[in-house]
This record gives C-alpha cells, structure tokens and sequence, in this order.
C-alpha cells in the first residue's frame, strides 16, 4: 500500500521566519493520480519535495505506506521522481541512463536490461538506447526521464511540472501517455502544476492551493461544478469564470439576481441558501461556457437575455470569445455562432441561470457551503 498522509504539516523557512505552509493535512489513496495545482507560490512543489525528503518538513507528521518518514532519507523511501529538467547525465547514452540508480544497487546485469528494455517497450524509446540525451527531442528526453524512474519500481512516483519544457502538441500527447502509464503501473502518482489544464485532464482528485492553504480537494467534475470559493471557481475553468456583483431580492415565490440594470430569475434548484441574502449583495457566477448568443424565440423563464457591446472578439474555430462589460464587470462569453461577430457589434446574450453560482461577497465561499 503506497497511501501518503499528511498529518499537520508545516513548512517554514528562513530559521522560522517565513512560514510557506502552515498547517496541511490531508490523504492520497494507495494508486491514485492526485495533481496538486495553484499559481506560482503556493506551495505546491514544496509539498512535492517534503513527500520526496528533499525539504525537511518543520512540524507535524508525514506517512508513507504507514510509516512516518520525517527522518527517512530520500533514497529510502521508496519514490522516484521526475523533474522539470528531465536531470539527464548528458555523457550518458539513455540505456546507461536508465541503469545508473539500478547499477548503484548492484542489480545483476540481466535483471537490469529486463527493467530497462521493458520500460522502453512501454515508453517507444527502444530505438534511442543508444543515443545521448543532446541527440534527442524534449519530449523523448521526458520519456527517458519517466524511464528511468519506472525501472526502480516504486511505491510512489513524484512529478514536478514534468511538460512545462514543452511546446503545446507535445504536452497533449505525454499527457496521455503518463495517464496510460498511470494505468498500466498501477502505482500512487502525485503531480504538481500550475496548468489547470493538465490537472482536470489526468488527475483522478485535485489539490488547489493558495498560499500554503488547501481551498479544495476533490474531483475534477466536483471542482468545476461545485467550487468551494471564487478562488477555486476562477482557477478552475478556462476562460475563467465570469464575476459579477448582484443583489438578490425576492418578488412574490421567487428570488431574483439583479445587477447592471438586468434581472435574472433564480430557479428553485439554486435558491436554498439565498434566503439569507435578501437585500444583500453577493457574488454572481457564471462561466464563460454557459453563455451563448441569443437570436430569440426560445422560453428565456429561468435565463436571463443580456444586451452586449462585444469589445473584442476572438474567433477559435468552433466558437467566438466575446469580450464585454456588464455594469463595472469585465465578462467573456464562449458562443457557438455561424454570424460573424466583429469588434464593436452589439450582440444578445443568454445567461443559463441553472448553470449560476453564488459567493459570499466577504468571505468569498460558496452560497451552499455556507
């Protein structure tokens, strides 16, 4: 069982001084693929490097397998990790490379060209066993780096923004080649990034951190459709949610989001827990997504019809990003239209109010979590 546990940990640096960490505590199941994400900062490869044993860990308690290993060196803990740099020895050829940490243990020569010949089988770098790392392309200098750490066979396999090195196509498709790697080892993957992206597309739970703190940890589904707070809800999603500030108020049985001389109809579904915030302002959110061009004739009952001025539009070949300003909002809608839309143009747009979230304006949670 490779389970991780987090129990109270705290990262300070500085003698003390600067806390990067506070208080972490959480789980990773045995064969799970959790991605840790959030803006630069955060503490998400800090996080990586304690579970390694490459940064101390400065208060509570790490296990791996059940066992705490607060004072185990890194060579003993059973992980293999994978850098952003690929830490290739360039003087090597990429056989060589993956045998090094298997010849440190004195491995019978046999046992070793097993290992190394069945990750390159899996990897498709059988070809290139005989080149020098120079000799290669970023992404089979990424294959080689996940080579070598799959020959240790290891408890856990730690990746530290393993694809930022590489250009759009090529992170497409070592994406699915580490999520196939995942399945095929069936071993715990603990992966940081900062692409949100990457995160929802490989991970089977998510970590979002900010400033040493975890605001959720949860699926990649529950992480877009349930956000716990705006953080999550604008880091989550790309465009990034839209954010605009309401009031709600109540006619006759019905709550209604009004805001920038429109009125939006709340349904039933989301009216539990806006009771409270009668006469309150609060934060609407809707994505960019569950917008889309209005051209009339459809029940608009639980949607509400914006008037637009599209500052810019961007055309993506299947959809036009519209850019525009609702009351002292910055907002972006992703439509799919056959009209061409120009900058300037003056578009109708239909919100999906059974797509809304509401956030507290002060603390910035989820209505519902409230």
């Amino acid at each position: 069982m490779a389970a991780i546990q987090f129990r109270n940990v705290a990262k300070r640096f500085d003698n003390g001084k600067v806390t990067v960490i506070p208080d972490l505590t959480f789980d990773i199941k045995d064969k799970e693929f959790v991605v840790l994400v959030g803006p630069s900062g955060c503490g998400k490869s800090t996080t990586l490097r304690m579970i390694a044993g490459l940064e101390d860990i400065s208060d509570g308690e790490l296990f791996i397998d059940n066992k705490k290993v607060n004072d185990v060196a890194p060579k003993d803990r059973d992980i293999a990790m994978v850098f952003q740099s690929y830490a290739l020895y360039p003087h090597m050829s990429v056989y060589k490379n993956m045998a090094f940490a298997l010849k440190l243990r004195k491995m019978p020569k046999k046992e070793i060209d097993e290992k190394v010949r069945w990750a390159a089988s899996i990897l498709e770098i059988e070809p290139y066993l005989d080149r020098k790392p120079r000799a290669l392309s970023g992404g089979q200098r990424q294959r080689v780096a996940l080579g070598r750490a799959m020959v240790r066979n290891p408890k856990v396999f730690l990746l530290d923004e393993p694809l930022s090195n590489l250009d759009a196509k090529l992170r497409t498709e070592m994406r699915s080649q580490i999520t196939m790697l995942h399945k095929r080892l069936q071993t715990t993957f603990v992966y940081v990034t900062h692409d949100q992206t990457e995160a929802m597309t490989m991970a089977d739970r998510i970590v979002v951190m900010d400033k040493g703190v975890i605001r959720q940890f949860d699926t990649p589904q529950k992480l877009y459709s349930e956000p716990a707070d705006m953080f999550v809800a604008g880091f989550i999603g790309s465009p990034r949610m839209n954010f605009i500030e309401c009031m709600i108020t109540k006619k006759k049985d019905a709550l209604y989001a009004e805001f920038a001389d429109h009125i939006m109809r709340i349904p039933a579904s989301k009216s539990k827990g806006l009771e409270k915030y009668e006469n309150r302002s609060v934060i609407l959110g809707i994505r960019p997504e569950e917008i889309s061009a209005y051209s009339g004739g459809l029940n608009v009952q639980e949607s509400c019809v914006i008037n637009a001025k599209a500052d810019i539009a961007e055309m993506t070949g299947g959809q036009v990003n519209i850019y525009f300003e609702l009351g002292e909002s910055r907002c972006i809608a992703c439509v799919k239209t056959e009209r061409k839309i120009s900058a300037g143009d003056e578009v109708k747009l239909l919100f999906d109010c059974n797509s809304a979230h509401f956030f507290d304006k002060e603390t910035t949670k989820a209505i519902a979590c409230v």
